[in-house]
C-alpha cells in the first residue's frame, strides 16, 4: 500500500520561507517521477516541481524557478520542497505525488495535501 504524508505547510508573510516534507512508503516504481503539485481554490492543479528518472536535473514550473528547490532523501524515503521568497500567488494546497507520468501528467498517488498561505 502506497502512502504519502505531507507536513510543513503554514502561514507566512511575503518573502517568507517554508519547507514541505513528504514521507513516502510502499512506493517502489522508479520509472516515473515524484514531485509536488499545488491547487488553489477554483483553479486547476499545477505541477510545481518534479524529480524524474529520465532528467538529470529537477523540473520546475516557471513561476517557482529560482525560489523553490525540490530534493529527496532516499534513506529516509522523504521528499522535500524548500520554498523561499514566497508570494501571495503561491497560496494553495500543496500535494506530494508519486508514480507521476511527466508525459501524460497522470499521477498515480498523492498525499492529503498541506496548506500554504502567503499574506502580503
Amino acid at each position: 500500500q502506497v502512502q504519502l504524508v505531507e507536513s510543513g505547510g503554514g502561514s507566512v508573510q511575503t518573502e517568507g520561507s517554508l519547507r514541505l516534507s513528504c514521507v513516502v512508503s510502499g512506493y517502489t516504481n522508479s520509472r516515473h517521477c515524484v514531485g509536488w503539485f499545488r491547487q488553489a481554490p477554483g483553479k486547476q492543479r499545477v505541477a510545481v516541481a518534479n524529480i524524474c528518472p529520465d532528467h538529470s536535473s529537477p523540473l520546475y514550473a516557471d513561476s517557482v524557478k529560482g525560489r523553490f528547490t525540490i530534493s529527496q532523501d532516499k534513506a529516509k524515503s522523504t521528499l522535500y520542497l524548500q520554498m523561499n521568497s514566497l508570494k501571495p500567488e503561491d497560496t494553495a494546497m500543496y500535494y506530494c505525488a508519486a508514480d507521476w507520468n511527466h508525459d501524460t501528467g497522470e499521477v498515480g498517488y498523492a498525499g492529503q495535501g498541506t496548506q500554504v498561505t502567503v499574506s502580503s
